[in-house]
């Protein structure tokens, strides 16, 4: 299972030393969160971000998660930052389709992210574009949340329905629920607080990619 940590619960004054230590700890890539405060209440990170943390680490993949309402506008900004991988939400006003097929384009692998009132079966047609599908497992915008284990059931939906690609949770993942989201098909765990905020995130990593 890769961990993917996520900027939110780094010190922002310190990004540079904190991303080093998950660098240090094993980690296999970094989840930035892009907030528009429209499409969710509150608001990150631009694209400056993601260029500097690619310049920086150039080998470290960058999981950029766009929560907006008009990602189709930044396929390329985020693409030419140097995204690793670009992710939409399904519940955007536009086409998702067709900005999963111009991420694709880019050469970056697409992901597409679903919030907790979103089915499984609602994206079923969107399932082929989604190299990654992002279940979001609290309601997206804060970080800290309190881990929704009903989502578990999404992610047994999504590999009933076929789907082959890799499964990421984001919001609340830890180490006393990771290995029962692995057991529930999950490929990426996205963890803020629970790797930031470690003792030792060396051994916690370590544990995690153990499963």
């Amino acid at each position: 299972m890769k961990i993917s940590p996520s900027i939110l619960a780094a010190d922002m004054l310190n990004m540079e030393r904190d991303v080093q230590r998950m660098i240090d700890a094993g980690t296999d890539w970094l989840h930035v969160d892009i907030m528009d405060a429209h499409f969710v209440p509150n608001l990150s990170y631009s694209p400056a971000l993601v260029a500097a943390l690619h310049a920086r680490f150039p080998e470290l993949p960058l999981d950029v998660h766009l929560m907006m309402d008009n990602p189709e506008k930044y396929v390329d900004v985020f693409c030419d930052a140097g995204a690793a991988v670009l992710t939409i939400h399904a519940e955007i006003p536009g086409d998702p389709a067709q900005v999963l097929r111009d991420i694709r384009a880019r050469g970056v692998m697409t992901g597409l992210s679903v919030k907790p009132g979103t089915s499984a079966e609602a994206i079923r047609d969107l399932l082929p574009l989604a190299d990654m599908v992002l279940v979001m497992t609290v309601e997206p915008g804060f970080g800290g949340q309190k881990f929704n284990a009903d989502m578990l059931d999404k992610m047994d939906d999504l590999r009933r329905m076929g789907y082959t690609g890799l499964l990421e949770a984001d919001g609340g993942v830890s180490m006393k629920n990771a290995a029962l989201l692995r057991a529930h098909g999950l490929d990426v765990a996205v963890m803020g607080t629970a790797m930031f905020r470690s003792a030792d995130p060396k051994a916690d990593m370590t544990a995690i990619h153990a499963l």
